[in-house]
């Protein structure tokens, strides 16, 4: 299954001006996405939106001192009021450990059907 790419960010909860959210679209080498430092709510949220709708077998993803991840999907012909599906429920990137001693923030991990926690297939 070939790689989609996301078209643009529709909505994002806090960005760091040295660390936009735009850098999640970039494709010229791995570039942190982070909150702005003045943001205390320590939970960050993106909506992006894919080329075209596909299924998904797999997601890779960049940390960057995130703890926990989880991703919902949904698509934009959806009424506003109909809740995403969850793809990935909630997974831990780092452990309590590191998290508290500021080391092994950066690393990738590859989510798919049939290893660690599958991918959800709900048809929506």
């Amino acid at each position: 299954m070939a790689p989609v790419k996301i078209s643009h960010v529709v909505s994002f909860s806090s960005q760091d001006p040295k660390y936009p959210v735009e850098n999640l679209l970039r494709e010229d080498g791995p570039r942190p996405w982070l909150g702005c430092p003045r943001d205390r709510s320590r939970q960050l949220r993106v909506e992006l939106q894919l080329e075209r709708a596909s299924p998904i077998g797999y997601v890779d993803v960049g940390n960057c001192g995130c703890a926990f991840l989880q991703i919902e999907v949904g698509r934009s012909s959806w009424p506003l009021d109909r809740p995403y599906l969850t793809l990935l429920p909630s997974v831990a990137l780092m452990t309590p450990a590191d998290s508290k001693l500021d080391r092994n923030r950066c690393g990738v991990r590859m989510f798919k059907e049939g290893k660690d926690r599958p991918i959800r297939r709900e048809r929506g």
